[in-house]
């Protein structure tokens, strides 16, 4: 017996229902890769963000976010290349979807109880998302800023109900806009911790603000 088709399982009913020691038995999620692209380049190289937002309170599949994955990254890859761009999944399929297995054999009748006893066994996971919450991202420079907006395009297909595609105010993933992002930095008042950054703050122990971040202080 193969997969059942995801509009099975695109509402959602219930409480969330997780891997645990009580639910054992769980599938491996298909998509195992959530960072692709140049992961690991520090924040001050793309300041563009561009998010895919989901506009149903629905569950998604792993096989669907990894298929979004895939179309993205390709097109990424094929026009900008793989330094030039840091895509990120940002949801993950936690909760586990059950199949009541039905026989359907000649007398099958005699072997099954029908709806007794119909809670089923594992057979996938999914994401649920919410509404507004972002389901792709990606941080480029500004000059790839089309392109980014064509891939998330692209992936939007890959899923069930409606998804819109905005451009962000922000500086790359951090959660400063770009004016305050350039402020922040002509002053030095920006720490790097990789793909995001810290403001240094004016109030606190000194030490404990700028003590083991001196060399990660951004300059502009």
């Amino acid at each position: 017996m193969g997969r059942r088709p995801a509009k099975c399982y695109r509402y959602q009913k219930n409480k969330p229902y997780i891997k645990s020691r009580f639910c054992r038995g769980v599938p491996d999620p298909k998509i195992r890769i959530f960072d692709v692209g140049s992961k690991r380049v520090d924040v001050d190289a793309f300041p563009h963000c561009v998010h895919m937002i989901s506009g149903e309170l629905e569950q998604i599949s792993s096989e669907a976010l990894e298929a979004a994955r895939i179309c993205a990254n390709k097109l990424m890859v094929r026009t900008v290349g793989k330094d030039n761009f840091h895509l990120r999944v940002r949801v993950h399929p936690f909760h586990v979807l059950r199949i009541n297995k039905m026989l359907s054999c000649a007398g099958a009748d005699r072997l099954q109880t029908g709806m007794r006893g119909a809670w089923g066994k594992p057979q996938g996971t999914c994401a649920r998302v919410r509404i507004g919450q972002q389901l792709l991202s990606i941080r480029c420079k500004d000059t790839h800023a089309d392109t980014a907006f064509e891939a998330l395009r692209r992936a939007k297909f890959k899923f069930p109900g409606r998804q819109e595609i905005v451009v962000s105010r922000k500086w790359g993933f951090t959660k400063f806009t770009k004016e305050e992002y350039q402020k922040l930095r002509s002053e030095g008042r920006l720490i790097s911790v990789g793909t995001h950054a810290r403001e240094l703050k004016n109030k606190g122990k000194l030490v404990d603000s700028v003590g083991k971040f001196t060399d990660m202080i951004i300059s502009a």
